[in-house]
């Protein structure tokens, strides 16, 4: 069920709160001030129930998905050392005095996740785009593709029927039955010689053992479906045919057991030539640096295929449609959509006049802003690899860290702001002149007010 509300104010006359120790001008709690709390309160409150054992706070378990999004943190190091540790970390999840060990086990975080779904995480983006305000409402932007990449091992042949053999070996030990030969240590020694098999001298052993390792994979496979019970375990044996059917130049092939949806893609990339995972899409302001879209795919589609459904989902987050989306020459083909013009980059028409060609050079030239924008997400807001199960994972991972980049950006923004009316203030003190304060950037001198 759906927890209570905590006390709020002074909860012990002999313990002050967080609120009257901390900093107040520290980003962690500016940011805890800016972010409509209710609001999520009221969006996920029909998820749950008014029977049984009430549930972590709303706001806790929000607060976490943040901080793990914006400090590029794992959910059992920001529990179990991260939020014990940071006091901030425990006045933004809600906490009125300091508390001592865990919030909440590391798995309610992936329960949380599952409980809101995409749906809850495309909240969270859509908040942390509202917060950014008028920056959020430009009109262009710029759109790019990128990797995603799942947290597998770099597929072989030898791996994936390894690692059948190991599976049917334990599936036949959980249902009791007795197979003729487990290969334990045969199957052990067959990867091995496989190692190092492009060299010359080693090339016919590995092959050879390759060859082994798949017979005894299908032999293993078979045994099991004689000997298991009608109906059981038979979406697993016929992911490990598929795997043991494909060939060199078979399409839509498996590459790894636990994640069969991954697929593979080859970007260009001189020192990684293919990456194994989903492909991404993102959209940005192009004068303030908002992410106003990111989405991943099912499939590893043409990029200029990706447009309409990403641009679509902005228009979904910002409630306007874009005026232009600049991109690069891998999107070649429509030039609209829907009412958005597509910039691809191009010679210039003869027609065009001198401003128009300057207009579209400053366009191209920012559409470049996007790539570190990537980078960022890649290395500080954990889009680099998605440990996240399945193809729901990865459209929450892929999310969360743009918003984590967005609530990042607007802490930095929070405390600009701040850091520029101390500096007036500390002005008009030094001056002697008297003044208050009206509005976040404003500062209105009056003879009859007293500081």
């Amino acid at each position: 069920m759906r927890s209570k509300n905590k006390p709020s104010g002074q909860v012990n006359f002999l313990a002050p709160t967080l609120e009257e120790q901390l900093n107040p001008n520290h980003p962690l709690y500016l940011l805890s001030k800016e972010i409509d709390w209710h609001y999520f309160e009221e969006e996920f409150k029909d998820l749950y129930s008014d029977k049984g054992r009430p549930a972590h706070s709303i706001r806790l378990m929000v607060s976490l998905l943040i901080l793990k999004s914006i400090y590029n943190l794992s959910d059992e190091i920001l529990v179990e050392q991260h939020w014990e540790m940071n006091v901030y970390f425990q006045y933004f999840s809600g906490e009125a005095l300091q508390s001592w060990g865990e919030p909440c086990a590391a798995s309610d975080l992936a329960h949380f996740r599952k409980r809101i779904g995409h749906q809850g995480v495309e909240k969270m983006l859509k908040h942390s785009i509202d917060k950014h305000g008028d920056d959020s409402e430009d009109p262009n932007v710029s759109v790019d593709s990128t990797t995603q990449e799942k947290n597998i091992t770099y597929p072989t042949d030898a791996k994936l029927h390894k690692k059948i053999i190991d599976r049917c070996v334990k599936q036949a030990k959980k249902q009791k039955i007795t197979l003729r030969r487990s290969y334990k240590r045969t199957s052990k020694q067959l990867v091995r010689q496989t190692y190092n098999g492009t060299h010359p001298k080693r090339k016919k052993k590995a092959n050879a053992a390759k060859r082994k390792l798949k017979t005894i994979a299908a032999r293993l496979v078979r045994e099991l479906e004689r000997k298991l019970p009608s109906g059981s375990y038979t979406k697993e044996l016929e992911l490990y045919k598929r795997v043991l059917a494909q060939e060199k130049n078979s399409k839509n092939k498996i590459y790894s057991l636990h994640e069969p949806q991954v697929y593979c893609m080859s970007k260009g990339k001189a020192h990684k030539k293919y990456e194994y995972g989903c492909k991404a899409s993102l959209v940005l302001t192009q004068k303030t640096g908002i992410i106003v879209g990111a989405m991943t795919f099912k499939t590893n589609i043409y990029d200029g295929h990706t447009l309409e459904e990403v641009l679509q989902q902005t228009k979904q987050l910002t409630g306007k449609i874009p005026k232009t989306a600049t991109v690069d020459r891998g999107y070649q083909g429509k030039q609209t959509i829907g009412s958005t013009k597509i910039n691809i980059p191009k010679p210039p028409l003869k027609k065009d006049s001198d401003y128009q060609k300057r207009k579209k050079r400053k366009h191209h030239r920012r559409r470049a802003a996007i790539e570190p924008i990537i980078g960022h997400l890649k290395t500080d807001h954990r889009a680099a690899k998605n440990f996240l199960k399945g193809q729901i994972g990865d459209s929450i991972n892929f999310m969360m860290a743009a918003a984590g980049f967005n609530f990042k950006k607007l802490m930095i923004k929070l405390k600009e702001n701040t850091l520029w009316l101390l500096f007036e203030i500390s002005k008009l003190i030094k001056l002697g002149i008297p003044f208050y304060k009206f509005g976040d950037k404003s500062i209105k001198v009056h003879p009859k007010c007293l500081f």
